[in-house]
């Protein structure tokens, strides 16, 4: 069938089963926009092409779905480029299509140009430039391909206006054939075993989930181990959702700011399966004290990965579901008793906690709020800071895809056009996004996107008039010198009033749970400022680079401890003589 190179862009993305895509228009893309507006591919007006890229991607990590996004050239397609590192660090599966001015005016600084592939190339798993529109077809396919298998991620193709204007041939190819491009799917049957007898002579394992387990679909392996051989395990950031988050052998995130539990475990154990994680320096801090005592087990689809940051003794290549798979094939039940025991006294020791302020909003009680009031059952996406350190300790993940932050990157308003996007992937889904008065007013502007297109986002801002973060590291480390760090802060309920949706005031605890059932009950988007303490940290806390040895807050912890046990024998004791039949009382 002959057609435009346009055409053949929205006929290949109707082939390729896409059902939305999140984009901007400009001069050098309209001939795609002028397909767009006849077919069925729904498309999502954005307010900046950077919430574009970051819909695609809460799209993409909500469904398990490619997110796709258009701009146009030169700007329009730099304004991508937060986006699409962002997916690049979280191997996130983007489609992303560029206008570029025509192939004659390329490298001559045109109206709008800009080398955008040049730009991206260390940023996507893949880029293209098309300069014979024959071959248009063949690259939207190839790209797609690229970007879902393997360990997923961003793939750019940049669309030269003259060739979105000539005709072609349009044969959408059904297979692709790229001899340098061969994903290694199965673990090498040797690495499996050794990794079996090693499962089995380990007095102290644990299991280490990050992110790929979410991309493989391997969560019910990992629980199917963890179960059968009583592993305790902890994910990433990236791995929340992966394993539950109220099961007893789950021990919280670890690293930086997770768990006493889980830093303690991964420096004591003997063993330590490593499942679609990278070793990323927020966990290991320094490397050279980084679980001294285990062999080390890493299963990765990326050869890349392994090896490069922690010295491993069992390397396996391979699909983690597939990889699990076969090792259950081959692993008897265990119990480890002591090292539960053991693991059950440092959870009981150190549990997370927080000491509330006199007369202040706790941010971390505003999450746990969130979690009862949506059950623990919503998609959570977050901006990056303090307030996303708060949601992954205190919002129990028991879902994949359930839990959607900026991990490598740790993008600023990266939260709030991610929920758009998840909600649009899963429409009948509750979707929250925590959000940070900073990360927050980085894309407030998509607020419009979201009373346009009918989308009930409940965003949480925990408003510390802070870069929170920031602040936190500054009180530590700079000698409280808070150097452009406060806040001077709009009227988010009023601004949000202004969009159209609806916006609430919260500064005291008892208003907490009315404000989010009234969210709740509202149908369309809703933003409640919760006017927090302002100078609240996050514990615990592993300082940058170094070892488990230096973590702090722990006295913060038992301090928290103390105070709800205090608090719990007081309501008994009320409780007890309130009770009916007790002597003077009715």
């Amino acid at each position: 069938m002959r057609m435009k190179g346009a055409q053949a862009v929205v006929a290949a993305l109707e082939r390729e089963g896409v059902e939305v895509v999140f984009g901007y228009p400009g001069g050098a893309i309209l001939g795609v926009y002028d397909y767009l507006y006849d077919s069925k591919v729904r498309h999502i007006l954005v307010r900046h092409e950077q919430a574009a890229a970051h819909m695609a991607d809460g799209y993409a990590r909500a469904t398990g779905k490619p997110g796709v996004c258009i701009a146009t050239s030169g700007p329009g397609a730099t304004n991508l480029v937060t986006g699409l590192a962002t997916a690049h660090m979280d191997s996130i599966p983007i489609i992303a299509i560029t206008g570029q001015v025509a192939r004659a005016a390329i490298g001559r600084d045109a109206f709008q140009e800009a080398d955008i592939t040049g730009i991206t190339l260390p940023i996507t798993k893949h880029n293209y430039l098309v300069k014979d529109p024959a071959d248009l077809p063949r690259i939207i396919r190839e790209a797609f391909h690229i970007a879902t298998t393997g360990r997923p991620g961003p793939v750019l193709i940049d669309l030269p206006r003259d060739v979105a204007m000539a005709e072609i041939d349009f044969e959408y190819p059904v297979e692709v054939d790229l001899p340098g491009y061969k994903p290694t799917y199965h673990g090498h049957p040797r690495q499996i075993m050794e990794a079996a007898r090693a499962i089995a002579e380990a007095k102290r394992p644990v299991l280490y989930v990050g992110g790929g387990v979410i991309a493989s679909g391997a969560a019910r392996e990992v629980r199917e181990l963890a179960e059968r051989c009583n592993i305790p395990t902890t994910t990433t950031l990236m791995g929340l959702g992966a394993f539950p988050g109220r099961h007893p052998l789950f021990l919280g995130m670890p690293g930086m700011h997770g768990t006493v539990a889980a830093n303690f475990a991964l420096n004591e154990c003997d063993l330590l399966i490593a499942v679609g994680v990278r070793f990323d320096d927020r966990v290991t801090g320094d490397v050279r004290t980084f679980s001294p005592k285990s062999i080390k087990i890493h299963i990765d689809i990326d050869p890349a990965e392994i090896g490069k940051n922690v010295k491993v003794h069992i390397p396996i290549v391979g699909d983690a579901r597939l990889v699990l798979r076969a090792l259950l094939d081959q692993v008897e039940p265990a119990l480890h008793s002591e090292w539960l025991a053991q693991i059950q006294a440092w959870k009981e020791e150190y549990p997370l906690g927080y000491v509330e302020k006199e007369g202040a909003l706790m941010p971390q009680f505003v999450v746990e709020k969130i979690y009862e009031v949506t059950g623990g059952n919503a998609i959570v996406t977050t901006d990056v800071g303090q307030h996303q350190m708060w949601a992954a300790q205190y919002y129990l993940f028991d879902q994949p895809r359930q839990f959607i932050s900026s991990g490598g990157l740790g993008t600023m308003g990266f939260g709030f056009p991610a929920a758009l996007g998840a909600q649009v992937g899963r429409p009948d889904a509750v979707v929250f996004c925590i959000s940070g008065d900073g990360g927050f007013q980085m894309n407030m502007q998509e607020l419009a996107t979201a009373v346009e297109n009918h989308l009930p986002v409940k965003v949480c801002v925990l408003n510390n008039f802070f870069l929170g973060m920031v602040r936190q590291w500054q009180q530590l480390f700079y000698r409280q010198r808070y150097s452009a760090s406060r806040m001077v802060n709009p009227d988010f309920a009023r601004l949000a009033e202004a969009f159209g949706a609806t916006g609430m005031v919260v500064r005291k605890a008892e208003d907490v749970v009315p404000a989010l059932k009234r969210a709740m009950e509202v149908e369309g988007p809703v933003v409640i400022d919760f006017q927090v303490a302002p100078e609240e940290n996050v514990w615990p806390f592993i300082p940058a680079g170094q070892s488990v040895a230096q973590m702090m807050g722990l006295e913060e912890l038992k301090k928290a401890k103390e105070k709800r046990a205090a608090r719990a024998g007081r309501e008994a004791v009320t409780l007890a003589e309130t009770a009916p039949g007790r002597e003077g009382r009715a």
